[in-house]
């Protein structure tokens, strides 16, 4: 993308957000009304123009968007750093099939920049590994992915 500006998902963008993986949310808090991130894994693009996300209904992400629904997304893909960022609002809850209840955000694209910087290109993707039993976060996981596309 070349530090170009889009108005949606580009196609090798859309395909890295069908799938579980490491982002970062920037939104501003809702008591200080400074900056705020928080890292997730529970991503998936409903469309090019269009997120979802799923985070616990108690976090304080909820509570700032519910306060100012602009956020930026941040994901590291395809050799670089993008920026996503747009509108939010909360658009339900997880289903009865997952065990905990989340709220289910919905991001609206307004823009899509490449933030790397000039003459550099990202050499190895951030990688992680969840640090409770394997069998239940793949449960917990595949669940929470399936409520995702639902929505």
């Amino acid at each position: 993308m070349a530090n170009r500006i889009e108005s949606k998902l580009i196609p090798a963008l859309f395909e890295e957000l069908l799938n579980e993986r490491f982002v970062q949310i920037a939104s501003i808090d809702h008591e200080t009304g400074g900056p705020m991130i928080n890292a997730l894994s529970w991503v998936h693009a409903k469309d090019e123009s269009v997120i979802l996300f799923a985070v616990d209904k108690r976090s304080r992400i909820i509570s700032n968007i519910e306060k100012n629904p602009l956020i930026a997304l941040n994901i590291i893909a395809n050799e670089t750093c993008y920026s996503i960022s747009g509108s939010a609002h909360t658009a339900g809850r997880s289903s009865g099939e997952v065990p905990i209840e989340l709220a289910i955000v919905r991001l609206a694209i307004k823009e899509v920049r490449d933030i790397m910087f000039y003459g550099a290109k990202i050499v190895e993707e951030p990688k992680f590994d969840k640090t409770y039993d394997q069998e239940a976060a793949e449960k917990l996981d595949a669940q929470v992915m399936n409520d995702l596309k639902k929505h």
